[in-house]
């Protein structure tokens, strides 16, 4: 039975999900946020120590800036809610990303993450303003600077996932197929699951689903 240590997702389809529903591609992403409470507390129960949740990516700044406000409204709210009660279930919220946002949200993720810092039930990690490929760009960047060897136990130190396990699944819903700039480093020996459901769709028996098709997996690692 495999190990299973690091749980990432891209959580996909939060605004198809608002439109086909409600019409509102903003009620979807306020459906979503109920689905990661629920998977938050199921992969406790499974004993996984790091979830990553792909939540705002570089390119999502595209989207109309009305959406874009929506998003980080939810995203305040929901810490000024529920920080306490993350940090007295022992849950330990990390942020990888560029925090490039309002002076308030920036606060409010610091503190967030200072609050709940020597938490050790589970780490969220929560992808916001973040794009893989400019994460590579600058730990090349900073290995040049430093001086030291090129080589991958270097690189991953310079990455925002630094002393963070590699994923050992990936698990993407909304009926695509693609890793849309998410953690390709980290990604080369995860196992990776394509889910149909829309997120706010998705549940805690699609994931333990995964969970236990992920633990009868024969692993190789590149051996026989």
């Amino acid at each position: 039975m495999n190990p299973l240590n690091h749980v990432a997702i891209i959580m996909d389809g939060n605004g198809r999900w608002g439109l086909k529903n409600e019409n509102s591609r903003n009620a979807g992403h306020k459906a979503g946020l109920k689905t990661v409470e629920k998977i938050i507390k199921e992969s406790i129960k499974n004993n996984v120590k790091f979830l990553t949740l792909f939540a705002f990516s570089t390119e999502n700044w595209k989207r109309p800036k009305k959406e874009i406000s929506f998003l980080f409204n939810l995203l305040e709210d929901f810490l000024k809610n529920k920080i306490d009660d993350l940090n007295k279930q022992n849950i330990k919220l990390k942020i990888i990303g560029i925090k490039n946002f309002s002076t308030r949200l920036n606060k409010l993720l610091n503190i967030s993450e200072k609050k709940t810092s020597k938490n050790t039930k589970i780490q969220i990690n929560l992808a916001l303003n973040y794009g893989s490929k400019s994460e590579l760009v600058n730990a090349f960047k900073n290995l040049i600077k430093n001086n030291d060897k090129i080589n991958e136990k270097n690189l991953s130190k310079h990455l925002q996932t630094k002393n963070i396990p590699d994923p050992d699944i990936l698990i993407r819903t909304g009926d695509k197929k693609r890793l849309s700039n998410f953690l390709l480093w980290q990604l080369a020996y995860s196992e990776i699951f394509f889910e149909k459901k829309l997120w706010p769709d998705f549940n805690e028996n699609d994931y333990n689903k995964i969970i236990k098709k992920f633990r009868s997996i024969k692993r190789n690692f590149g051996k026989i």
